[in-house]
């Protein structure tokens, strides 16, 4: 939630895909249609990924040694293989959980009129309506948007703070909160898995910027002509990830080259490594291209957390993770910068992670 574009954009017509959906519910417009190339294959010829790594928080957490050991081990294959994790008996209490999903689709139920009170400005990522669309012809998402900058509060926009459902702000603030814990503490065993000591991040990363956005891909009746959201990274350090309960399998991640479905497990939360971790771990955990699709009859809502550094923060590769056969592959930069680069970009895979790559071998 950096600075953003400062000058005027064209995005030209935005059709809002749930009165869409009302009004012609077997039309899909030109500007969804994706290219061949980007369609994605029907989810019933895709296999869920079981082996997608889960993560036991209170293992991490125990006191008994061996046990914490092995889960710890767990955590830095997950890292270093997937990128991506559940995590459960994560300590967050399933009455907060069940809380944000309600206000979330209740504000995603309102009439259109109330939710433009809160517009996503083109250029901008808060407020209610499609990021990341900067010109007349860009292909769009099935998918409606709400985010918000949460933490610090000078990222906060108050103005687009929804006044209902009347317990969002509430709800809102204790999820995030919970949240915030949470990242800490995945951050600190990350850490110690790399060998390094486990406050040193929270101590790099000084006052954390956290923002949640909250996504509702209503159902489409061709979804194998459009995506929810296009393939990206994420721009973070981690990403925290709620599906809907009944929601339909929407998340996909690419793993070797495959677009692998994520079957998220009950009341568990989805965690993805993000470009500032790759850059920080000098690659050694890699941030990982990831999607949504949609499904002919069932919707699907999700709540996101992004959680990243200051934007006051310099960073780099850190220099315990660069020697002689791991070179430097990223050169050093503010975050701040690096989030306006990543925020005024479509979203494009991996793409904005070049920002920081470099071809010699030195980290200065």
């Amino acid at each position: 939630m950096a600075p953003v574009l400062s000058w005027p954009i064209k995005v030209g017509h935005i059709d809002d895909v749930q009165e869409l959906r009302k009004a012609k519910p077997n039309t899909v417009p030109e500007r969804f249609v994706r290219d061949m190339a980007e369609r994605p294959k029907l989810a019933a010829t895709l296999q869920p990924a079981s082996d997608i790594p889960i993560i036991d928080l209170s293992k991490l957490m125990t006191r008994e040694k061996d046990e914490h050991q092995r889960e710890l081990m767990q955590l830095k294959t997950a890292c270093e293989e997937w990128g991506f994790f559940q995590v459960y008996n994560h300590g967050i209490d399933l009455s907060v959980i069940e809380n944000i999903e309600r206000v979330a689709k209740d504000f995603f139920m309102l009439p259109l009129e109330e939710k433009q009170k809160y517009p996503m400005a083109p250029g901008t990522v808060q407020g209610y309506g499609q990021a990341f669309v900067f010109s007349e012809n860009q292909k769009l998402d099935w998918c409606n948007m709400f985010a918000l900058g949460v933490e610090p509060p000078c990222i906060r926009s108050p103005k687009l703070w929804p006044s209902k459902p009347t317990d969002f702000r509430e709800n809102l603030e204790i999820y995030s909160s919970e949240i915030r814990k949470l990242c800490n503490n995945l951050l600190k065993y990350i850490a110690l898995g790399l060998g390094l000591k486990g406050g040193v991040f929270e101590e790099m990363f000084g006052v954390a910027v956290q923002a949640v956005r909250m996504n509702y891909y209503p159902p489409c009746s061709r979804p194998d002509l459009v995506l929810g959201l296009s393939p990206h990274s994420d721009g973070s350090a981690l990403t925290v990830l709620q599906q809907g309960k009944d929601s339909s399998v929407g998340l996909q991640i690419l793993k070797d080259n495959t677009w692998v479905p994520v079957q998220p497990i009950p009341n568990a939360l989805v965690i993805n490594v993000g470009d500032t971790i790759e850059v920080l771990t000098n690659g050694k955990y890699k941030s990982v291209e990831h999607r949504a699709v949609t499904h002919k009859e069932k919707d699907r809502l999700s709540i996101v957390t992004f959680y990243a550094p200051s934007y006051e923060v310099e960073l780099g590769p850190m220099p315990e993770l660069v020697d002689e056969n791991n070179p430097c592959r990223y050169r050093r930069y503010n975050h701040g910068e690096y989030s306006k680069h990543y925020v005024t970009n479509k979203l494009q895979g991996k793409r904005t992670l070049d920002f920081a790559k470099i071809e010699s071998e030195s980290c200065s």
